[in-house]
């Protein structure tokens, strides 16, 4: 890329030949021993953090490792994913139309994503099943419930139509057979630029929303230096009999809504 550092651009070569590398060692996995899929795509979101200088911070009490359930966050950037892939294996939900992205649709579909095409009434209810699937599997499904990405500071409405349909099909219909789903509340927020601490200027830099087109905010990303985010988890909600999937949703919404407020301002919301 034109205008970048030198050590930007070695970072970027290092980058390509690790994906390079790592590409064919997980379609054989899948291949082979699909189960065992994880391992490789958390190892490159670990690689892709290193490259761009992103330092990841956790607060609160993650999930157990190996735990079922879903994590529900907010949406800032493509970067999301491999902040959040490179703590724990998970697999995502995506829009239908990163499917068909250059090079980021082909590596969503080796991490086994889940795409939803909103432009079919019944997509809903397939996504859902797969959802069901990889619940029962005993895997963590990460739903970024506004639907879209952020601005880096606000927190758009969380919609509960995908949690309430999961949670419907591990019991395949038949309501009194479902067990409650664990829903992990999580928190993302890019607090820190070139080692200092950023403001809404400097969030909104690394947001990726609207009409931005991917290269020009990966050139940002690289020129950025140092980037810290924190993962603030929140307490787990038992979505089923006793707390239906809106009651969940609000709840979520408010446990990430205090927390990026706490992050923000640096002092605990009461």
């Amino acid at each position: 890329m034109k205008g970048l550092a030198p050590g930007a651009i070695l970072r970027l070569t290092a980058l390509a030949m690790g994906m390079v590398a790592l590409m064919p060692v997980q379609m054989l996995v899948m291949r082979v021993a699909p189960s065992r899929g994880a391992a490789i795509p958390r190892l490159f979101h670990r690689l892709t953090c290193r490259c761009l200088g992103v330092r990841r911070h956790v607060r609160g009490t993650p999930p157990p490792a190996g735990s079922s359930g879903l994590i529900v966050a907010n949406h800032v950037s493509w970067l999301d994913i491999a902040v959040l892939g490179a703590e724990r294996p998970v697999c995502f939900v995506a829009k239908s139309e990163v499917a068909g992205w250059p090079v980021i649709g082909f590596l969503a579909k080796l991490q086994r994503t889940v795409f939803i095409d909103r432009s079919r009434r019944a997509a809903t209810a397939d996504v859902a099943a797969q959802m069901g699937e990889r619940l029962t599997a005993g895997e963590a499904v990460v739903l970024f419930a506004e639907g879209t990405t952020g601005d880096g500071t606000r927190i758009l409405p969380m919609r509960s139509s995908l949690l309430g349909a999961a949670h419907e099909a591990l019991g395949k219909g038949d309501a009194e057979s479902v067990a409650d789903i664990a829903v992990y509340p999580l928190t993302i927020s890019y607090t820190g630029f070139h080692g200092m601490a950023g403001g809404r200027v400097e969030r909104a830099t690394l947001a990726w929303y609207g009409d931005t087109e991917l290269a020009p905010h990966l050139k940002t990303v690289l020129r950025a230096g140092a980037i810290d985010v924190e993962l603030a988890w929140g307490e787990p909600i038992a979505m089923g009999r006793a707390t239906s999937r809106k009651e969940a949703t609000r709840r979520a919404e408010a446990t990430i809504r205090k927390a990026r407020q706490e992050t923000v301002s640096g002092r605990p919301v009461a």
